[in-house]
């Protein structure tokens, strides 16, 4: 497990490996903590009053986004999210989340997460250089700035789904294959997942952005409005791309079902052909040469030639006919 503390001030930041001391330390404290085991977080829970329902959610990967209130500390859960990788078309791509915790205290914060995530330390090392700018705006405030992190790489999502639904559009437009119907199904999987991230996230922040939050500052629910602005516009974006490949799903259909007409036509064409001709040669099969009934062309020295060119005639006639009518 991956445990440190951080203690701003306004003459700078230093960095605790014993969280006791930290905590006895004057200022803003931050604890992150990764890797989670049971000691370790018996130690967190008893030294901040962290609630073992708060910490069970972090550690349930099916646990939506949220926001509860415990005595000492306000809790929020949020999601990182990614797209693994894939080749080509082939979309093997999946959303990948890792749970976020924030617990919110009176001049502490602690950040709990079941593996290291890259927007947290990257926070801690913006924070370590200009962590002193901000040492007076509050715990909540660098709770906020992780929460944006987190959120901005949201539009990094979007937009590679956004290259994958265009890339698959001309695809459907060009050469349009069976395999596309998995192909845009599979993209449709991407964003329900991507929705089921964002769309609790976006209720999670708008409760933080409007002072139901005691920890939550006043001076600094403008910045979580701000958050909860850009998920509105990531939940929209998310449905607008679902409805794009709904869109191209029904393209592909239509292309499938013209192919298939296209089919039919040509097929029925053939057959109309060959009806009269079928009807010529069974007519003439039927040779009772021995009949005073029978026909007189079954002894015309040119009776088969004859026949066999009216039959060409007769097709060539309807081919003509059918091209006219633009069949074929």
């Amino acid at each position: 497990m991956s445990l440190h503390a951080m203690v701003y001030t306004a003459a700078g930041v230093e960095r605790y490996d014993d969280i006791d001391a930290a905590l006895s330390a004057t200022g803003e404290t931050w604890v992150h903590a990764d890797g989670l085991e049971s000691s370790e977080i018996a130690s967190l829970k008893e030294r901040f009053g962290i609630h073992q329902l708060a910490v069970d959610d972090v550690l349930r990967e099916q646990t939506r986004p949220k926001v509860a209130e415990y005595d000492t500390h306000s809790f929020v859960l949020l999601k990182t999210a990614r797209l693994s990788q894939r080749d080509d078309f082939q979309f093997h791509k999946e959303v990948r989340t890792k749970p976020v915790g924030f617990f919110i205290g009176e001049e502490w914060l602690v950040t709990m997460s079941t593996s290291d995530v890259d927007v947290v330390d990257l926070s801690a090392t913006q924070w370590t250089k200009n962590g002193r700018r901000f040492a007076d705006r509050g715990t909540d405030f660098l709770a906020y700035r992780i929460m944006d992190a987190i959120v901005e790489q949201y539009y990094d999502v979007l937009d590679e789904i956004e290259d994958d639904i265009e890339a698959v559009e001309e695809r459907v437009l060009e050469t349009p294959d069976p395999q596309m119907l998995e192909v845009l199904n599979d993209v449709r999987r991407d964003l329900l997942a991507f929705r089921k991230v964002t769309w609790p996230a976006r209720e999670a922040l708008s409760v933080l952005s409007r002072g139901d939050v005691p920890e939550v500052a006043e001076r600094n629910e403008k910045y979580f409005r701000d958050v909860h602005d850009h998920l509105v516009q990531v939940v929209d974006l998310t449905e607008t791309y679902r409805d794009l490949t709904s869109g191209s799903r029904d393209i592909y259909l239509n292309a499938v079902s013209q192919s298939t007409n296209e089919v039919m036509r040509t097929l029925t064409v053939v057959a109309t052909i060959f009806i009269p001709l079928t009807f010529v040669v069974g007519v003439y099969g039927m040779n009772f040469a021995g009949s005073p009934y029978a026909m007189p062309e079954l002894y015309w020295r040119y009776g088969y030639p004859a026949t066999m060119l009216g039959m060409g005639v007769l097709a060539g006639v309807m081919l003509v006919h059918f091209r006219r009518q633009g069949w074929v």
